[in-house]
């Protein structure tokens, strides 16, 4: 059975790594889909994609820092598919975080406000614009993108972790205040997930590093996260809303030390969770 048939479903960011994963695995699912992103080549390009492999998907070009934009969206939507049932919110400018961003001494306030205004504002804009369609249709589920770095501290990316803290609040007041609508709304937060972009970055020994933090045998994967956007976006998940759910392969459930102890353990002859064998 089809989970989200014939549901009509906006990706933002969808262009390429999480976003792209996500339009197409609810296109697989039955939804009709529109790939939203700011590279719109690159939304064809998946839009594309999508319907060779059977589904269908409609490419549209979005800024979530321009309100107009963000309009313009939401109006390209209805006039193709008639309404609007599912939202999830990936977009975010990345390229801040991952360029500029820094410890709250050091990060350029422009930077911070940048952040705040694309990422965050532009998460309310598109769930203002989304309420009424889908009220209009007796209900909907908006999905937001949030991040571990808004559950922990870190020595940098201080506007980001700020900004997607921020995206929690707003999801649980979004839950709130149209539930009793039908309107469901949950975040995702995402650990550590290797896309083709970076995976190189994480072939080596920073991923080791990094998996050595997880309680899973691997590091994530786009996928893991769209199959937690199709279960939000289905009948399935019909009593959850105002939910954090972490998709991050155990990053933040356990001790801090937790890594530390396995390789002692290991260098003691201690497999762990298990008896001294040696």
């Amino acid at each position: 059975m089809l989970r989200v048939k014939d549901r009509i479903a906006i990706v933002t960011g969808a262009a390429s790594g999480i976003g792209a994963a996500c339009a197409a695995m609810l296109a697989a699912e039955g939804g009709r889909v529109v790939v939203a992103d700011r590279d719109f080549d690159g939304a064809v390009a998946q839009a594309q994609r999508i319907e060779q492999q059977g589904g269908r998907a409609i490419a549209a070009r979005v800024d979530i820092g321009d309100e107009a934009s963000i309009a313009a969206l939401f109006a390209l939507t209805v006039e193709t598919w008639g309404g609007l049932d599912v939202l999830h919110n990936n977009a975010a400018a990345t390229s801040l975080s991952s360029t500029v961003d820094a410890a709250v001494e050091a990060v350029d306030v422009s930077v911070w406000d940048d952040t705040m205004r694309i990422n965050l504002r532009g998460t309310m804009l598109a769930s203002r614009y989304a309420i009424p369609l889908m009220r209009a249709r007796g209900g909907g589920s908006i999905i937001n993108t949030s991040s571990g770095a808004a559950q922990a501290g870190a020595l940098g990316y201080s506007a980001y972790g700020v900004c997607k803290a921020g995206i929690e609040a707003l999801t649980r007041y979004v839950a709130a205040q149209h539930g009793k609508e039908g309107i469901r709304c949950n975040a995702i937060a995402p650990g550590l997930i290797v896309t083709p972009a970076t995976i190189g970055h994480y072939a080596g020994p920073v991923g080791e590093m990094m998996l050595s933090h997880h309680l899973t045998p691997r590091l994530g994967k786009p996928e893991d996260v769209a199959h937690a956007v199709v279960y939000l976006a289905s009948d399935e998940a019909a009593f959850v809303t105002g939910q954090i759910i972490n998709v991050d392969g155990g990053l933040l459930s356990h001790q801090p030390y937790y890594a530390d102890e396995i390789r002692a353990r290991t260098a003691g002859g201690v497999t762990v969770g298990a008896k001294r064998t040696t």
